[in-house]
């Protein structure tokens, strides 16, 4: 997950942990916490970048709508990293 963005981390977090991933869901839950508007020129080419990497999977729910989930590797990739981050979350509350 080293080469990912902290954009694309933020997509494969958000896909995990919704319902029903589907790109308007994902662009609505990432501009709640971004605060700000996600255009579907940034979302899109970054879900594909995802698609590539075979971090997720994209199917058609319908002729105009992508649903999206982890793959085992997404997966992986995710609880690797909060490992990595909890290693130094540690550190610091033990510190204090």
């Amino acid at each position: 997950m080293y080469d990912l963005t902290g954009f694309q981390r933020d997509l494969l977090y958000v896909i995990s942990g919704l319902d029903d991933p589907h790109g308007l869901a994902i662009k609505a839950e990432l501009e709640t916490y971004y605060e700000k508007e996600i255009h579907h020129g940034r979302l899109y080419p970054n879900l594909d970048t995802l698609v590539d990497k075979g971090l997720i999977e994209k199917s058609e729910l319908d002729r105009r709508t992508n649903l999206y989930a982890l793959t085992a590797r997404g997966q992986r990739e995710i609880d690797a990293r909060r490992e990595w981050e909890q290693q130094y979350l540690q550190d610091t509350l033990s510190a204090a």
